[in-house]
């Protein structure tokens, strides 16, 4: 048996948008353990996109996480899966418009804040409400966060606080969810990925240039560890860990005062 023990499970991952996105590296390790998948992705565009990846028939359902009726059809779907019982969900959607580019933040607009926090945090709210019903009574959920809401980027705009009340929400979650049930959930807070999602914030690369030279080993966080800590997350050998949010990072968080990032900042000479 695998440590993870994860074969015959079924899990619902949701927001795969293409090879390098993090959902699909985590459905990729899934896999591999044996289980069972579903997906769910924003449109019928998407949905054919998968099809044509993923190795063997699977379920695709669609949700626009802005569309109050897509929630109500995403529910129908899943019941429409018969005696369909969830080991696990898998939360990895977020949207931020930065078509005018990044603003100061007390510039930010209403109407992309409240799109935002929908689309990036409420809708895991919404996800697990509509999720409760086939959720095996020890099942776990995870989402993927930023690994410090604490610090202001300034190129990641609004998008900062609402990774904040990401977070946030895994604990009333956790702690709703507890009242009937044993079902986790936790947040895998990662440090910068090269993802496609991440390519469309203004002025990315250079941060994640940067945070590779924070970073303990001088080499960037990948997207398959990311996958792995949440792989463990979803499985039973994590059991003892909810409400949590876990920094993965590869120790850029603790590296502010590297003597090679130092001395490049104020051009000084060993």
């Amino acid at each position: 048996m695998s440590f993870l023990n994860l074969r015959g499970k079924n899990f619902l991952v949701v927001g795969v948008a293409n090879r390098k996105s993090v959902a699909w590296a985590i459905a990729k390790i899934l896999e591999s353990e044996g289980a069972n998948l579903l997906y769910c992705v924003r449109s019928e565009k998407r949905r054919l996109e998968l099809q044509k990846i993923i190795p063997s028939p699977s379920p695709i359902f669609i949700c626009d996480f802005e569309k109050p009726a897509d929630l109500e059809n995403l529910q129908t779907s899943l019941e429409s899966e018969r005696e369909l019982q969830l080991n696990g969900v898998v939360h990895s959607i977020a949207f931020a418009n930065y078509t005018d580019g990044v603003k100061p933040f007390h510039e930010t607009k209403r109407k992309d804040f409240l799109q935002a926090t929908q689309i990036s945090s409420f809708s895991l709210v919404e996800l697990a409400r509509i999720c409760k019903p086939f959720l095996v009574k020890d099942a776990s959920f995870i989402t993927i966060g930023i690994s410090s809401t604490e610090v202001t980027a300034e190129n990641y705009g609004y998008m900062a606080p609402i990774k904040a009340s990401l977070e946030a929400s895994i604990r009333y979650l956790a702690k709703s969810f507890s009242k009937d049930t044993s079902v986790r959930f936790n947040s895998v807070n990662a440090g910068p990925l090269k993802t496609s999602a991440s390519a469309g914030i203004p002025g990315y690369l250079v941060n994640y240039l940067y945070a590779e030279k924070l970073t303990f080993r001088k080499k960037a966080l990948q997207t398959e560890e990311v996958a792995n800590l949440a792989a463990f997350l979803l499985s039973p050998r994590s059991s003892g860990i909810n409400g949590q949010g876990i920094v993965i990072d590869a120790g850029m968080g603790m590296n502010y005062f590297d003597q090679e990032i130092v001395q490049e900042a104020m051009r000084l000479n060993p």
